[in-house]
């Protein structure tokens, strides 16, 4: 079956692409290994200026770029701009620091000389998804190629021209031939990629079914292994929170990128006594989204990716209204072309709903209410997500010392979840494990050596 490369927006084929074969794979495989090996003796500030050009070349071309993410999966353009420009951030962050971040750590012991090293692993399959096209891939390779490994990325096959783009750009900045590749492969066809003994680790972004495939594939064959799963993230509003500004942020949190966000927020939980009328402002702010075609600028919400997710999420909404979830707005379909979902609030979500229990990937914010602070934090704990979390007071401290009873990977006070570079970024429990970015994205693919010298 090919790549087909679908507008969302219209629902027309642009372009189909042929999947690759079994002799493609393998050529692939060894251009990666021999790019790797050269790499690898390369110094880092040879690495450096080649990631910066990579920077370069997606800050001299975003609208080229953004316009390619949004026909294929439906962003809306200024958030698609958004997003390259953020890849070149992340491009540009690991040149200037990777050097520091992976220096040599000497440590005192008996030896004359004792340090630990950290270099490569050798090819890192990344296996990535739509939602992000751009940035999951460059959040990924970033670190991994400053750190002197080489990439094959499998892209979701829904994104076949943003996965060729990039594999053009690095190779457009210099990087030697076969050091990053894309395959057009099926999602079947990565348990004998993670086999392959010219593979040494995988990184992996998606669903958590497929996520737990790929980790019990990699655990087979004793490779590391960085999952990035779903999230369900609670949004806890304390009775001390800035209404105004938390509503704010939730709907933008909630309905960035068409609510296709593993760390969107997405499960709203409020205490009674600012209950109704954190509602009645999100509902007023909900309202003023504006539905329609991603190309054009004031878009807030442009199609779902595909036709078969937003069935899938409309099924999770009709489930939760027949389990006693009210339905405040939306929860329907746009008739017509395209994969539209009208931007929608479930209101008194209970444990029966699949609302409360499954996470969301569409325009759906889900209320649920508490019956107290200590009901609240107990809520954002039942779930068996762990990915992000935020908590909204005007008292920043005490919030902060109740973030230590949130199970997440990260928390943030007053502002919506996020990823920065200079921060490490991944979940616990069912939102995966391992991280990414920071110091500590940068030393996942790496082996952590100890030299001792007598």
């Amino acid at each position: 079956m090919p790549h087909i490369s679908l507008n969302p927006a219209t629902g027309k084929v642009e372009r189909i692409f042929q999947r690759h074969d079994g002799l493609y794979l393998n050529s692939a495989l060894e251009e990666s290994r021999e790019a790797q090996n050269t790499w690898r003796k390369t110094g880092f500030a040879q690495r450096a200026e080649a990631l910066c050009r990579v920077s370069e070349i997606l800050m001299d071309n975003p609208d080229d770029y953004a316009t390619l993410i949004t026909r294929e999966m439906g962003k809306p353009l200024r958030e698609a701009r958004a997003e390259v420009e953020k890849c070149a951030l992340a491009c540009g962050y690991y040149a200037r620091h990777a050097a520091e971040l992976l220096a040599d750590e000497q440590i005192e012991t008996d030896a004359a000389l004792s340090y630990v090293s950290y270099p490569p692993l050798g090819t890192v399959l990344a296996v990535m998804p739509w939602n992000f096209p751009f940035w999951q891939v460059f959040r990924a390779a970033a670190p991994a190629l400053m750190a002197g490994n080489a990439i094959l990325l499998k892209h979701s096959s829904n994104v076949p021209q943003c996965a060729l783009a990039i594999e053009d750009i690095f190779r457009s900045a210099g990087l030697p031939q076969g050091l990053f590749s894309t395959l057009m492969i099926a999602a079947n066809q990565v348990a004998c990629l993670i086999a392959d003994p010219r593979v040494h680790a995988v990184t992996f972004t998606g669903s958590e079914a497929a996520g737990r495939q790929v980790a019990a594939e990699a655990g087979r064959n004793l490779k590391k292994c960085v999952l990035e799963l779903g999230g369900s993230d609670p949004f806890i509003v304390l009775r001390d929170a800035d209404l105004d500004y938390s509503s704010t942020q939730a709907v933008i949190s909630r309905f960035l990128n068409n609510g296709q966000s593993c760390i969107a927020a997405k499960r709203f939980i409020v205490v009674p006594e600012i209950a109704d009328e954190f509602v009645r402002l999100m509902m007023q702010k909900v309202a003023a989204l504006r539905v329609g075609d991603p190309m054009q600028e004031d878009t807030h919400t442009g199609p779902m990716a595909r036709l078969d997710l937003r069935d899938e999420l409309h099924r999770q909404v009709t489930d939760s209204i027949a389990h006693g979830a009210q339905a405040l707005m939306g929860c329907a379909p746009v008739s017509g072309e395209g994969a539209y979902y009208l931007p929608s609030i479930l209101d008194h979500v209970t444990p029966k709903a699949r609302a409360y229990r499954e996470e969301l990937f569409g325009p759906v914010a889900a209320i649920i209410r508490a019956r107290g602070e200590k009901d609240a934090l107990g809520i954002a704990r039942d779930t068996r997500f762990g990915l992000g979390a935020s908590l909204w007071s005007r008292d920043a401290a005490r919030a902060e010392r109740l973030s230590r009873e949130i199970e997440a990977g990260c928390c943030f006070i007053n502002g919506m979840v996020k990823s920065d570079p200079r921060l490490p970024f991944g979940g616990i429990k069912a939102s995966g494990y391992g991280r990414e970015l920071s110091y500590h994205g940068i030393r996942e693919f790496v082996n952590i050596k100890t030299v001792w010298v007598k």
